[in-house]
């Protein structure tokens, strides 16, 4: 028979089974802080007391420092995976939220972090606001593949902890392989420090480090900023570059190297040059080159030079995509299972109204060198897999200013392959999400007299090479998105706003002069997700 105890007995070991917490930095956990707000309005003199004495009584049985942290994570993490739940609801009808691109499942992404191959898994970490569809605390949301094609979502793994040193936000980063544990290396702010956290559990959670940060402050003063590690290993040794800029004298990243992670020496800078801050720089070996790719506020760019273990000699930056910070930014890569090397890029744009997401993650884009001074971009080929109906149109010449509707095919998620003879042309093109009386449409241009890519008010260089004889126009469109590779060197990637969702046309087109067209192939893509 359970012996009913006096009120004050009850409150007493209340509090002593609930206040197995700890007190960091002066603030008290936000489960501490939620029961005092109840229990500060008691009015009995010895309950107020008890709890005094409770709070005593359970920390003599407090666990670790690190354990509370761990806790006080996993509550902040608890909290900021129901907000996205909360809001998910109401992004699955958006006519415009695109079914094969990477993208949270409801409110804000930004830049990719830490892409790694891990025991048979590909994981993909991004910049994440848990709690609205704008910029704000950044948070590390997940995705997992086994293929490179369809994806699953997982729970948030970083958040900020209040009164730390990444108090204001998770920012950018990577993920390395480290004798067996995953390790997340990563910027804290405010300030800008560089800090890791690892995973006994395949990923799906980390436990940041205590002794974080690991990288204090930058090597110099008068910087720019100090973010966005991005490590490797050679031998024995991590290495580690940081974006960066200095002051007076332009972008730059900041190389390191350390044995463990934690215990970091600093170098040099790898590189200087343009604009005033190189964010999440992206730096390795591809081929007989070394790949330089910075973000610097603007549009991506991206050089192939030589390194010599401590400084790297760029050869010409060249633009990673024409559709300038929008379409392509902040991009991050991985070795897959093969030795492939494999890129996305972050796409911004909102939804439709009322619908609480914002941005995406380009494509998965195959890295190969096309020459010494280029790279060769393909979409990745395991994509194919999406595919579903097809249809197929034969050579075919089109008559100056006019246009050929793809018969018996309508769609606003599909991939295109057109392969155009420019000898004798002005220019041409493929109108995307075409209205049945045209007069809506989303046009990609090759203009043959000026040799220039465009759409919409994205555009960039684009002339045939030495032994090129076709111009090769491979689209992706993803119901308000759309990506353009270009012979697979140039790629071109826009966000659009459609008017009607029932814009399901693809026609063809000449410019002033007859045009030929040796082939056309078109498929209905699937979705990449797995859940329902």
């Amino acid at each position: 028979m359970l012996i009913k105890k006096p009120f004050h007995f009850r409150c007493y070991v209340l509090l002593s089974c609930c206040f197995i917490i700890t007190i960091k930095g002066g603030k008290l956990f936000p489960l501490f802080q939620h029961l005092f707000e109840i229990i500060r309005n008691w009015s009995m003199t010895m309950a107020k007391g008890l709890f005094i004495f409770a709070l005593w009584f359970s920390l003599t049985l407090c666990a670790s420092e690190e354990e509370a942290d761990e806790v006080e994570h996993q509550i902040l993490l608890n909290k900021a995976n129901a907000s996205v739940t909360a809001a998910a609801a109401r992004v699955t009808d958006d006519p415009l939220r695109p079914i094969f691109h990477l993208q949270t499942r409801a409110n804000w992404i930004n830049d990719p972090n830490g892409p790694i191959y891990f025991d048979g898994e590909y994981h993909m970490f991004f910049q994440h606001n848990p709690y609205g569809d704008s910029w704000g605390n950044m948070s590390w949301g997940h995705v997992v593949s086994r293929d490179l094609v369809t994806w699953q979502h997982l729970p948030i793994v970083l958040t900020p902890t209040p009164n730390s040193y990444d108090k204001d936000g998770v920012f950018s980063g990577c993920c390395v392989d480290d004798n067996g544990t995953m390790t997340i290396i990563y910027t804290g702010v405010s300030p800008e420090v560089q800090c890791i956290a690892r995973s006994e559990d395949h990923g799906r959670t980390f436990s940041k480090y205590s002794g974080n940060p690991v990288i204090a402050e930058p090597p110099v003063k008068d910087v720019t900023g100090f973010r966005d590690p991005f490590v490797w290993k050679e031998g024995e040794w991590w290495y580690g570059v940081i974006g960066s800029g200095i002051q007076g004298v332009g972008g730059t990243a900041f190389l390191y190297r350390s044995k463990n992670l934690q215990d970091w020496d600093y170098l040099n800078p790898i590189a200087t040059g343009f604009g005033h801050m190189w964010e999440c720089p992206n730096f390795f070996s591809l081929g007989e080159k070394w790949l330089l790719a910075v973000s610097p506020y603007g549009e991506c760019k991206y050089t192939l030079g030589d390194f010599d273990g401590r400084y790297f000699t760029p050869g010409e930056w060249r633009r990673m995509d024409y559709g300038g910070r929008a379409g392509f930014y902040a991009p991050n890569c991985l070795v897959d299972a093969r030795g492939r090397r494999i890129m996305w890029g972050w796409i911004t744009g909102p939804g439709s109204d009322g619908a609480p997401w914002n941005g995406m993650l380009t494509l998965p884009r195959l890295l190969t060198l096309c020459d010494k001074h280029r790279l060769r971009l393909q979409p990745l080929p395991e994509l194919q897999a999406l595919r579903s109906a097809h249809k197929h149109v034969d050579e075919m010449l089109l008559e100056p200013r006019s246009e050929f509707l793809i018969p018996d095919f309508r769609s606003t998620t599909c991939e295109i392959v057109v392969e155009f003879d420019p000898g004798g042309t002005s220019g041409f093109g493929i109108d995307v999400l075409r209205s049945a009386d045209g007069q809506e449409k989303e046009r990609i241009f090759y203009d043959h007299l000026n040799l220039t890519l465009s759409s919409g008010d994205k555009s960039g260089d684009f002339q045939l090479l030495p032994g090129e004889e076709s111009v090769i126009l491979h689209i992706f469109v993803d119901r308000s998105v759309f990506e353009v590779f270009a012979n697979y060197r140039e790629c071109l990637t826009r966000r659009v706003y459609p008017k009607n969702s029932n814009n399901l046309g693809i026609a063809l087109f000449a410019a002033d002069q007859a045009v030929r067209v040796k082939s056309v192939d078109v498929w209905e893509m699937g979705t990449i997700w797995t859940e329902r």
